[in-house]
């Protein structure tokens, strides 16, 4: 053990493609004695690091985890060694990464520790599928929620009636499995069952896939096309913009990503 405990830098690793990793980000991976990973940085991105630099705490929805405690725990076991360690987390950090409360626990046992943003899933997602997330001839506001939660539980942290009333746009992350629930409650609070929606899987990876549909439609496409996660879902009428671009996005290079997938 070191006199002084060593960095633990709290990265953010972007949507996927490597190169929208920032520059910061790149060479702190370079540097760094300990790389502790989740399951959504992207897999050129995970398989540029020297094995014997990563430790996989990520976390999955099919029930494969690794807990928090245990994360937590680690991260200070290693800056306590005097190991410069990453903690690397699909897109960033602070947008639904619980950033926020590994930095209070090396704060709390006085780690030091440096912030650094990646692009979140919930922005790049939308924008490399050509959906703008706002847009001066359809919408001026957007909401981010996560889509984990039974919205007909008794306290959710997810007003989704006041959601459906707000007219924005609204991007759900993590929220594949529980789609059919919660498009539910947005149609018993109002919201138009015609209402355009897209799904993105795996924005920038090589195997991304976009599908579109309707506030009615979208659980039934989603089975359809196969969707699954990480996938990103926009709910508004920006969602249906895709369809005047989709012709002329880059790098779509099969069927599936060129518009097959959208119904």
């Amino acid at each position: 053990m070191t006199d002084a405990p060593a960095t633990v830098y709290l990265v953010g690793s972007g949507p996927g493609d490597p190169e929208l990793l920032t520059v910061k980000a790149n060479r702190l991976l370079s540097d760094a004695d300990v790389v502790l990973h989740d399951k959504l940085p992207g897999p050129e991105i995970l398989e540029a690091i020297p094995e014997h630099k990563r430790e996989d705490v990520g976390k999955r929805a099919d029930g494969e985890w690794t807990p928090q405690e245990y994360t937590n725990r680690r991260l200070v076991e290693l800056a306590e060694e005097g190991k410069t360690v990453v903690r690397l987390k699909g897109g960033d950090p602070f947008v639904f990464g619980r950033g926020g409360e590994e930095m209070e626990h090396l704060a709390a046992n006085e780690i030091p520790f440096e912030v650094v943003p990646g692009i979140t899933s919930a922005t790049a997602a939308p924008g490399v599928a050509g959906v703008p997330l706002t847009h001066r001839d359809h919408v001026s506001s957007v909401s981010f929620v996560t889509g984990h939660e039974d919205p007909s539980k008794d306290e959710s942290a997810v007003d989704w009636e006041a959601l459906a009333d707000t007219g924005g746009t609204l991007v759900v992350l993590m929220g594949v499995g529980k789609l059919p629930l919660y498009t539910q409650a947005l149609r018993d609070a109002g919201m138009a069952p015609e209402t355009p929606v897209a799904l993105v899987e795996r924005a920038t990876w090589p195997e991304m896939t976009v599908a579109t549909g309707t506030l009615d439609s979208i659980v039934e496409v989603r089975d359809e096309v196969g969707i699954e996660p990480p996938a990103i879902t926009v709910i508004g009428d920006v969602a249906a913009t895709r369809e005047e671009v989709v012709d002329f996005l880059l790098n779509r290079s099969d069927d599936t990503q060129s518009g097959a997938a959208d119904r």
